[in-house]
């Protein structure tokens, strides 16, 4: 995500096709949550999905993912740090290791 280049390159291309009109920040958080589905459709029955149907559905969600970041202006790379920090503290090591139990539970 630290790809300036990435971004740069997804915003010229939305730029030629003039479709920066269409994506509020509602809209996108929408088309996040479509392609997340369409995602999570490539397992629907089961966990043997087309690789390169997962690849597609995969970068969808995270160009979504990236156009929203941008539109509210924050930093991909800094959210997920912050959220990472947050995770760390509700789930210790020593607490959470190898258990998927939720962090009021542990």
């Amino acid at each position: 995500m630290n790809d300036s280049s990435l971004r740069d390159e997804i915003a010229a291309f939305m730029a030629e096709r003039d479709w920066a009109q269409f994506h509020s920040p509602e809209n996108l958080a929408k088309s996040i949550a479509i392609e997340a589905g369409e995602l999570l459709e490539c397992f629907q029955w089961g966990a043997d999905a087309d690789t390169d149907r997962v690849r597609g559905e995969l970068a969808d969600v995270l160009t979504y993912c990236l156009l929203l970041a941008d539109r509210i202006g924050v930093d991909p790379d800094q959210i997920v740090r912050d959220k990472l920090a947050l995770t760390r503290e509700k789930y210790p090591v020593e607490k959470s290791r190898g258990r998927s139990t939720k962090y009021d539970a542990l």
